[in-house]
């Protein structure tokens, strides 16, 4: 599943108190996929690092009460009041006694003494076997308790992510032209530096930056590796040379049109980033004179940045003048 569709998954189990496991390769975005849910419903969001933890620690420590016998002080990482989803991330990577402390919070909502409060409820994540992550293979017993889901990366889900975050525009246009680098990671190799959307987001801090030119794809490749850095790189200088995008806006009937795939990817997001509803028209115009798949590209991308676009009345007579080529 993409990850806007586990995020609508996660909103219809969470309202219905279902636990769920989310499966997903490492730094694929897992973790803020739950954070955005969380915050669309007005919900807390209890992060438990369950690899943390001893057996005995969800249970809490013993106390004597006046009545001469022992009872138990939950941790105070359960929660005691209002709503929210209390996240057990990295569940598998638990040892075997951890998870099976897990049985009885995750169906029956109680823990010893416990009972966890009805407006929250229990969702785990974790990395899949094959990823070489620290993982233990889960008990049938727990598994059984859980609906699971399988987290894949998506280019369009990570683009709208991105532009929305505000991640460099060199980065989403790259990303754009090289998809399949949005998450290239191979267990054989046994590389220390892989390309994930968690580590491309590492990239970003990095340009963001302004690094000298001579240590560029040294930082990069400790990010995404040396593959994956090389091609970033190069891309960068042809984003770099580009036409001023203030110049092709304010000509676009006149301005050069690219025709090499790869700078067309880089001006498409540039005058993405750029674009408002002062100046949409003129964007507009300039994709309209791009092959069609770029033309798409770049109004899709636009509406991204900038939903409010989408109630132009130069969106609207684009729409209707590309009905076959809309998706």
């Amino acid at each position: 599943m993409k990850p806007t569709q586990v995020a609508s998954a996660l909103r219809l189990l969470i309202r219905s108190q279902q636990p769920v496991f989310v499966w997903g390769g490492t730094g694929v975005g897992k973790s803020t996929v739950f954070r955005q849910v969380a915050a669309s419903l007005s919900m807390d969001l209890r992060d438990v690092r369950a690899v943390l933890l001893d057996p005995v620690d969800l249970r809490g420590l013993p106390h004597i009460n006046g009545d001469n016998r022992a009872h138990w002080c939950p941790p105070e990482f359960l929660p005691r009041e209002g709503k929210g989803i209390l996240f057990l991330d990295e569940l598998n990577a638990a040892p075997a006694l951890v998870q099976a402390a897990c049985y009885q919070l995750v169906l029956d909502r109680k823990l010893g003494e416990y009972t966890l409060p009805d407006g929250w409820t229990v969702a785990a994540a974790g990395n899949r076997e094959t990823d070489r992550a620290v993982t233990h293979r889960m008990p049938s017993a727990l598994a059984n308790r859980f609906i699971h889901l399988h987290f894949e990366p998506d280019v369009e889900d990570w683009t709208a992510w991105a532009l929305s975050a505000n991640i460099p525009i060199e980065t989403v246009a790259f990303i754009r032209f090289r998809p399949a680098l949005l998450f290239a990671f191979d267990p054989a190799k046994h590389d220390k530096s892989f390309p994930t959307p968690r580590s491309w987001e590492f990239v970003s801090r990095l340009i963001a930056q302004d690094p000298d030119p001579s240590i560029l794809f040294d930082l990069v490749a400790g990010a995404v590796g040396e593959g994956a850095a090389a091609e970033f790189c190069g891309f960068l200088k042809i984003f770099r040379s580009l036409p001023n995008v203030d110049a092709i806006l304010l000509a676009p009937d006149k301005a050069k049109v690219p025709t090499d795939p790869a700078t067309l990817y880089a001006v498409c997001g540039a005058i993405a980033r750029k674009a408002t509803d002062q100046n949409f028209s003129r964007v507009i115009q300039y994709a309209d004179r791009l092959p069609a798949e770029f033309s798409v590209l770049l109004v899709r991308d636009c509406i991204q940045a900038n939903a409010a676009l989408a109630n132009t009345k130069a969106f609207v007579s684009w729409t209707s003048k590309h009905k076959d080529v809309l998706l």
